[in-house]
């Protein structure tokens, strides 16, 4: 019932195709035949488009945003908080070009004043919201301690991610500066933070610890998630598509811990989880060691 509950909520979310076509159509006869369609940063015109490419291109915008995370959660059997979370914060989304579009068209039949800040303040909170959700959910119960703990341990981090995302929150503060509006300046701001944060996960990896009662997956000293021993059902070195991204991804069923394009992908009782490396090879050896403790066999 989910499932199917949460697939039709996505294929709803097609429905902003036609009723961005209405935003315009209700107002056609009213917008000027060459409408001011880009801003700068102190808020005044400074590029413009006919009505019809202005139409064009808010049609391109959804289908865009659509089509790329649409197809992520049409994907998901058995959706999680996060794929929830992921699918509202599309509707989110939205509302927010809804929004800037009814903005846009206001500003060009009667020269109100544009406001795009709250949409944009809406979608950031949502974003935070969301990276919050990705880190809280599908942990598991935390693996017994012991003072033989740990078998076996790998970092899995990349220094090359953690310095373009230093590089684009640098970038990121200099545009801040440059803009005279203090609530655009402050919305501009808001991406540095998940940058930031995203760049210390990179920097610090993700720690994987192998031990005789499972794997745990932790980063920056949180843990992420634990899988028991007898959860793994079976695991093997598999690539990964860089156009998957990076970081933590997955909802639903299927979780990856990847700054690399390689990895170990483990299929589970309940899904599957990529733990990514750049030699699987110790993955695996990790892998074969703790099932052996347990007097399984290497690979089932």
């Amino acid at each position: 019932m989910d499932s199917k509950l949460f697939r039709a909520l996505t294929a709803v979310l097609w429905l902003a195709l036609p009723l961005t076509g209405l935003q315009y159509w209700s107002v056609w006869d009213q917008l000027p035949a060459r409408m001011a369609t880009h801003f700068g940063v102190s808020g005044q015109p400074n590029g413009w488009m006919t009505r019809e490419t202005s139409l064009a291109f808010a049609l391109v915008v959804v289908f865009v945003v659509l089509l790329a995370l649409t197809g992520t959660l049409m994907r998901v059997r058995k959706p999680d908080a996060l794929a929830w979370s992921l699918m509202a914060m599309l509707y989110v989304i939205t509302g927010a070009l809804f929004s800037i579009n009814a903005a846009l068209i206001n500003y060009n039949i009667d020269g109100r004043p544009l406001n795009i800040v709250p949409a944009l303040a809406v979608v950031f909170v949502a974003s935070f919201a969301v990276t919050a959700i990705a880190l809280a959910t599908r942990r598991g119960i935390e693996l017994p301690r012991q003072s033989d703990f740990v078998e076996a341990e790998e970092v899995h981090g990349s220094t090359f991610w953690a310095l373009v995302l230093v590089v684009l929150t640098v970038v990121d503060l200099g545009v801040v500066g440059l803009i005279p509006l203090h609530g655009l300046r402050w919305i501009v701001s808001l991406p540095a933070l998940l940058m930031v944060g995203a760049a210390a996960l990179a920097w610090s990896g993700f720690h994987y610890r192998f031990t005789s009662h499972g794997v745990q997956i932790s980063t920056l000293g949180f843990r992420l998630r634990s899988i028991p021993l007898q959860d793994i059902r079976a695991y093997a070195i598999a690539p990964w598509n860089p156009m998957a991204g990076y970081g933590i991804r997955g909802v639903g069923e299927r979780r990856a811990y990847v700054w690399g394009n390689t990895g170990v992908r483990l299929m589970l009782s309940d899904g599957e989880v990529f733990l990514g490396h750049r030699q699987p090879e110790k993955i695996m050896n990790d892998l074969n060691l703790i099932r052996q403790k347990q007097g399984a066999p290497e690979n089932a």
